[in-house]
């Protein structure tokens, strides 16, 4: 199989529109129409990774954290990117990042958190605004399922765990074809009427330009009417961070102990604890701090996340217990999405998660 399939199946898991505006998540090097001889899996791209991939006979890299994040006027070989990059041109290597996109995804970083955590009831803790839209359409009565299945094949109708959303009203719909048109139904310069559902769903903002495809495409008429509203929803499948509960209580010292054995943390900070008992917990892996108000607001017992800055233990000591267990560790686990959606896909690929740890951070 070609290299660009994996990363379609992959991009089809944590579409890259769902990354955060600061995010170079995606292709990071190299050209995708070659064969995949094989995919390495990591959480960083480092020169020993590289070195790795290219023992291994691979030419596919699939990361986490994307190599790059600025632009270059020159490669030198100054620093690790640069000599990254400049190995990985050379060996002909296909370098990918799945970065905010698959932390914000369904089933993505922080589901696989909470997974490892043993949590129940899992929804987002901060889910994505701005990311909806409306559409309505109005379709002649014997042409709508088809239209209506087209915009639901495209991407429209997703509500929670629930697809094919709609809502079908029939009317009546007037039109009068002007001069040097062709109308699927009625005369030129002659007012017509037309039995018509009018047919409003659901889709992400990024799956217009494909909603709008297939609207045209299978909608009989020259010059279809359609509406497109932005909505104030949030988009409750997509965001960031997660709040879920474990099946039964843990005090507070139990918890961090199991914590610190199930990342294997070299040393998890913590704020003050205060006896309470564990049992809704809300998290975010990596650099996840932001979410603190959120999850104070949904009660929450304790924050897990992989970095938290030095004021908001101070901020936040009386309202919840905080867990700092390190950007690594709390992300480690995302190899296995990788790996599961590659290896459902592409069963006969040679795949490997790498044996490097990556970890710029170590312990005494």
């Amino acid at each position: 199989m070609k290299i660009k399939e994996i990363i379609s199946a992959l991009e089809m898991f944590a579409p890259l529109p769902l990354q955060d505006g600061f995010d170079n998540a995606g292709l990071q090097i190299g050209l995708t129409d070659a064969e995949a001889t094989g995919a390495l899996l990591c959480l960083d791209v480092t020169e020993a990774v590289i070195d790795e991939a290219i023992a291994l006979g691979y030419n596919l890299i699939v990361s986490h954290h994307p190599l790059i994040f600025k632009g270059y006027k020159s490669f030198t070989g100054k620093d690790y990117v640069e000599r990254c990059i400049m190995k990985a041109i050379k060996y002909d290597l296909v370098v990918y990042s799945m970065h905010t996109n698959m932390d914000n995804a369904t089933d993505g970083v922080n589901y696989k958190i909470a997974e490892k955590i043993g949590l129940n009831n899992v929804r987002i803790l901060d889910a994505k605004a701005n990311g909806l839209l409306k559409l309505v359409t109005f379709v002649p009565e014997k042409q709508a399922e088809s239209v209506r299945q087209a915009l639901f094949d495209a991407g429209c109708g997703n509500i929670g765990k629930y697809d094919a959303c709609s809502y079908n009203v029939n009317g009546k719909g007037t039109f009068r074809a002007g001069e040097g048109t062709h109308p699927f139904c009625g005369e030129p310069g002659e007012l017509h009427e037309e039995p018509e559902v009018r047919i409003e769903t659901i889709l992400p903002v990024f799956k217009e330009s494909s909603v709008m495809k297939a609207l045209l495409d299978t909608h009989p008429y020259e010059e279809p009417a359609y509406d497109l509203y932005p909505l104030r929803n949030t988009w409750s499948q997509v965001g960031a961070g997660i709040i879920g509960e474990l099946k039964e209580p843990e005090s507070e010292t139990e918890f961090l102990k199991r914590i610190k054995q199930l990342f294997e943390v070299g040393c998890v900070k913590h704020s003050r604890m205060k006896g309470r008992l564990i049992q809704t917990v809300a998290l975010c892996g990596g650099s996840g701090a932001f979410l603190l108000p959120n999850a104070v607001k949904c009660h929450a017992d304790v924050f897990i996340t992989g970095e938290v800055k030095y004021h908001d233990y101070f901020s936040y000591e009386n309202d919840i217990l905080i867990a700092e267990i390190g950007h690594y560790e709390s992300e480690q686990y995302t190899k296995e999405i990788f790996y599961s959606i590659i290896r459902e896909k592409f069963p006969t690929l040679d795949i490997q998660m790498t044996r490097v740890n990556t970890n710029p951070i170590k312990y005494l």
